[in-house]
C-alpha cells in the first residue's frame, strides 16, 4: 500500500490512519496522559490473538493495562456498570475501545460514566440532559476500530440498552467522542465475510440516510457522498478477500466517513432497525441492509433527485432512481444478504410495537418524508414477508 493512503485527520477528531499503526499505540496513550488503561473489547475479540499482540504492544511501551471484556453484542446497561466496577477497582486513568460498535460504544460509555454520580439513563440525548454530565471527572479515550461498519470510534453518542423497557437509548455527550482514533486496516483483516457484509452495508447505510436527511449540513452531505461511493468501489472486493489491505483501507475509510456524515441526521431504516436490535437483538448492520431498500423505495418521492446525483458520482451505468435500486439489490445478493426479515427469524406478531417504537427513534425526525405509525408498521411487514 503506497503512503497516499497514509493520513493524519482532524475531522472530527485526531485520526491516526493507516495500515501497521497500531504500533504506535503506547505513544498516543502518552499524548492522552494514560498511563493504566482499561481495554474494553468483546468476549470474541478477547479470546482471538490480536488481543494478545495489542496487550503486548501495551506491555513493552510500558503500560499497566487490564481487559474487560464481558459485554453482550448488544449492549445492556449492567454492561456500562461492569465495566465502571473494573474500572474503579483496577486504578485506571484512561480507556482503550478495541472492536465493533458494541465494544466501542460501551467504552465510550464507561469513559463517561466513571466520572458521574446520576445513573446512565439521566443522559439519555434528550433535551439538554447533556449539561448534567460532570465532564471533569470523565476518562480520556482511545478507539481502535476493528470492523467497518458502526463508525463509533468517531461518534458522540452510545447506544445502550434499557433492559427494564426494552429500549436502545442513545446517551450523548460531545466529550464522548474518543479524543483520538487509531485506524489500523490490519486490524479488520480477520473479520468474517458475514460480518464485512453486513458491517458495510451498515457505512453505506449511515452515508444515503445522512444524504437524503433535508438538514442542512454540506459538509456531511459531501462526506456521504464519497463515502457512498467508496462502498460500491471497494466493498465487493473485502467481501471476497479480506485481506486485500487496500480495499479494507477505503472501507474503514468509509466506516469513518458514515459516522462523520451522520450528524446531518439518519432515517426511516435507522429508526426501524433500532427497536428492532431491541426486542429480536439482531445484529445491527444486518438489519440495516435488509430493511434499507424497502424505506428507500418509500422514500422515493422525497428522494428521486438527490439519489439519482449519488448514481452519478458513483459511476452507475443507469443513473436514476431505478438504476440505484437495482445496483443496491444486486450488492446484497453479491454479499449474501437476506432479502426479508423473515429470513433472519423476525415474524410479524410484534409489528404494532416495533412501528410505535420506530415512530419515537430520534432517527424518524430527519427521515425525508414524515412516516406515521401506519406506515413504519406496514414497512416492517413488507419486510418481514419480503414484499417490495
Amino acid at each position: 500500500m503506497s503512503n497516499s493512503m497514509t493520513a493524519n485527520w482532524n475531522y472530527p477528531t485526531s485520526v491516526k490512519f493507516g495500515a501497521g499503526r497500531i504500533k504506535e499505540l503506547p505513544q498516543h496513550c502518552a499524548t492522552l496522559g494514560i498511563k493504566k488503561p482499561l481495554v474494553v473489547t468483546d468476549s470474541g475479540l478477547a479470546k482471538l490473538p490480536l488481543l494478545e499482540t495489542i496487550m503486548a504492544i501495551l506491555q513493552q511501551g510500558g503500560l499497566a493495562a487490564a481487559v474487560f471484556s464481558d459485554l453482550r453484542p448488544n449492549p445492556v446497561g449492567r454492561d456500562v456498570d461492569a465495566g465502571v466496577a473494573a474500572y474503579r477497582a483496577g486504578g485506571h486513568d484512561g480507556i482503550i475501545a478495541l472492536g465493533g460498535g458494541s465494544a466501542l460504544d460501551v467504552a465510550k460509555a464507561i469513559g463517561l460514566m466513571v466520572g458521574q454520580n446520576r445513573p446512565l439513563w439521566d443522559f439519555e440525548d434528550v433535551g439538554d440532559n447533556w449539561l448534567r454530565v460532570q465532564t471533569a471527572g470523565m476518562a480520556p479515550t482511545l478507539a481502535i476500530p476493528t470492523t467497518a461498519g458502526t463508525g463509533s470510534e468517531v461518534g458522540r453518542a452510545s447506544v445502550i440498552i434499557d433492559e427494564a423497557n426494552h429500549r436502545k437509548v442513545i446517551i450523548f455527550h460531545p466529550r464522548m467522542l474518543p479524543a483520538l482514533v487509531l485506524a489500523d486496516p490490519e486490524l479488520t483483516v480477520g473479520l468474517p465475510p458475514f460480518l464485512t457484509a453486513a458491517t458495510g452495508i451498515d457505512a453505506f447505510v449511515h452515508s444515503l440516510e445522512a444524504f437524503c436527511s433535508p438538514y442542512y449540513h454540506p459538509l456531511a452531505a459531501g462526506i456521504a457522498l464519497e463515502g457512498m461511493k467508496l462502498v460500491h468501489d471497494f466493498l465487493p472486493t473485502a467481501f471476497k478477500d479480506g485481506s486485500n489491505i487496500p480495499a479494507r483501507s477505503q472501507m474503514l475509510a468509509a466506516s469513518l466517513m458514515g459516522a462523520t456524515a451522520f450528524q446531518k441526521g439518519l432515517g426511516g431504516v435507522h429508526a426501524l432497525a433500532h427497536p428492532i436490535g431491541a426486542v429480536f437483538d439482531t445484529h445491527h448492520g444486518l438489519a440495516n441492509a435488509v430493511l434499507v431498500p424497502y424505506v428507500l423505495k418509500r422514500n422515493r418521492s422525497a428522494v428521486e433527485g438527490r439519489i439519482s446525483e449519488a448514481a452519478r458520482y458513483m459511476g452507475l451505468a443507469d443513473a436514476s432512481f431505478d438504476g440505484f435500486m437495482n445496483w443496491l439489490l444486486a450488492l446484497r445478493v453479491e454479499l449474501k444478504i437476506p432479502h426479508s426479515l423473515s429470513e433472519i427469524k423476525i415474524d410479524a406478531s410484534r409489528a404494532a410495537e416495533i412501528a410505535k417504537m420506530a415512530k419515537s427513534d430520534p432517527s424518524d425526525g430527519t427521515n425525508p418524508i414524515n412516516l406515521s405509525v401506519a406506515d413504519y408498521q406496514k414497512l416492517f411487514e413488507d419486510a418481514v414477508a419480503g414484499r417490495m
